[in-house]
């Protein structure tokens, strides 16, 4: 196992792996308010079975190398994570995203976090654009794509449905050589 420190309070990127499907439900639980006003996904981990059918689904797609889920740790508790909900190394595309529950936010463990995962994408796996895709009315995660040093692409209008309501989808990205360039800054 790996750890990275991303915080400032020993806080770690660490993998999230099916056995942690109690620790991912507690943390859930702890946001859930704050993470599903964008994030589908505390609306699809009610109970642990679940918790650990999505850490299941991540496993599957690491190991069939289509995407990855992290961990933001603070000791033994997951506080946040990021992630790849889609990881294609033949064509070099990558989706990044991102969650925190309350006690974590505005400490720049997201922005700290992404960056790790977006030099793996890049540097291990020659992914040649990430894309992050955000709700437009999620302006936390959108000043984390700013942060990232994305390129705003445009807006999907409608283009899902979360809680019921219809939403407009922003598209940022970053490609490598922008990547690169921007670290050697």
């Amino acid at each position: 196992m790996y750890a990275i420190t991303v915080g400032d309070q020993g806080e770690e990127l660490r993998p999230l792996e099916p056995w942690h499907a109690a620790q991912f439900l507690a943390h859930i639980d702890r946001g859930r308010e704050l993470i599903g006003r964008h994030v589908r996904m505390a609306d699809s981990v009610p109970d642990l079975a679940a918790s650990r059918a999505l850490l299941q689904r991540f496993a599957e797609k690491a190991a069939a190398d289509t995407g990855r889920i992290f961990g933001i740790w603070r000791g033994e508790e997951v506080v946040g994570g990021v992630l790849f909900p889609m990881l294609d190394a033949e064509h070099g595309l990558a989706e990044a995203g991102c969650w925190l529950e309350p006690s974590a936010v505005g400490r720049g463990l997201v922005t700290r976090a992404c960056r790790v995962i977006i030099d793996w994408a890049v540097e291990e796996r020659g992914i040649q654009r990430v894309e992050w895709i955000v709700p437009s009315e999620n302006a936390p995660s959108i000043a984390v794509a700013r942060r990232l040093g994305m390129t705003f692409e445009g807006t999907r209008r409608s283009a899902a449905v979360h809680r019921g309501v219809r939403q407009d989808l922003q598209t940022w990205s970053v490609l490598a050589d922008e990547w690169r360039a921007a670290r050697e800054r």
